[in-house]
């Protein structure tokens, strides 16, 4: 994996913290940050009478500030965080085009999610949404007011959210990692739903639930066994659920330092899809959110 950080950055509260984190992030994985901000200029506007271009004014404050605006983001990092590796650039192109380009051959792509009022969580805006239904690299999201990584208390959990019936070694190894690297303890919920055939009168039956518990649990063991032989250090704290797991994702975002979620690189008619429990935890989490694609 790429030893890159890349942050979008647009000059928002949201974005700016996202610069944040992902500075705590790159000290504490002795990454290099990179910082994109995505702006095209238009080298004419159009004057009174229809149809007419004329020269813009020789000096556009608009201009001048997208080319500042990642190069002194970029300076305040460094001052902030000595020995940082930082680097910046304007690129001349759409923002979801440019983000997925420049996270291409990065090892984590760091965006801005506007919070909802009072009300913890997410507002995914139109940007970050296409950026998270299509990136091929993990994605974290972060809301303003979100404290940069280095500056969470130590026994913060990561929180994983396994899907049993894909589980995907990227997704797994990328929460273990996050655990790892801050030394505190993962938290792994599973939610499980009976299976078609057991129909409506099985939801009611306490010995079936109790049977399917205990097989999901014996399945979340199973699949966990080689990770936690690979990660001796990490305490994880395994959770089985009925029904979806997102509500319980998002009350554990609470405690949390990190919460990590799967994404199926699959394609919808209308372009890349992300599924429920993501969704749901996109929009409400009280923590960052990192969501990793997998096949």
């Amino acid at each position: 994996m790429s030893r890159t950080i890349v942050v979008g950055l647009d000059g928002s509260p949201e974005s700016l913290a996202a610069a944040e984190w992902a500075a705590g992030e790159a000290r504490r994985t002795d990454a290099r940050l990179h910082l994109v901000h995505a702006w095209l200029w238009h080298p004419y506007v159009y004057g009174p009478s229809a149809g007419v271009a004329v020269p813009p004014p020789a000096e556009d404050p608009q201009r001048e500030w997208a080319e500042r605006l990642p190069h002194e983001t970029a300076d305040k990092l460094v001052a902030d965080h000595p020995g940082l590796s930082v680097t910046a650039e304007r690129v001349a192109e759409q923002p979801v085009t440019a983000l997925l380009d420049a996270a291409e051959d990065a090892g984590l792509l760091v965006l801005g999610s506007r919070g909802l009022g009072q009300v913890a969580g997410f507002l995914t805006g139109s940007v970050a949404q296409a950026v998270v239904a299509r990136s091929r690299t993990p994605i974290v999201l972060v809301r303003a007011g979100a404290r940069p990584a280095e500056e969470a208390p130590g026994r913060e959990e990561v929180v994983l959210g396994l899907d049993l019936e894909h589980p995907d070694a990227s997704v797994i190894g990328f929460a273990f990692r996050a655990a790892a690297h801050r030394v505190t303890d993962l938290h792994v919920i599973h939610g499980w739903s009976l299976p078609p055939y057991y129909g409506y009168g099985g939801a009611f039956d306490a010995g079936v639930n109790a049977e399917l518990l205990t097989e999901a649990q014996r399945r979340l063991t199973e699949t966990l066994a080689p990770w936690l032989e690979k990660f001796p250090a990490v305490e994880v704290r395994r959770q089985a659920v009925i029904g979806g797991a997102g509500p319980h994702l998002v009350e554990a975002s609470r405690n949390a330092a990190l919460v990590v979620v799967g994404r199926r690189n699959r394609q919808s008619p209308v372009g890349g899809h992300v599924g429920p429990v993501t969704q749901a935890v996109l929009h409400h989490s009280a923590a960052p959110v990192a969501v990793v694609p997998h096949d």
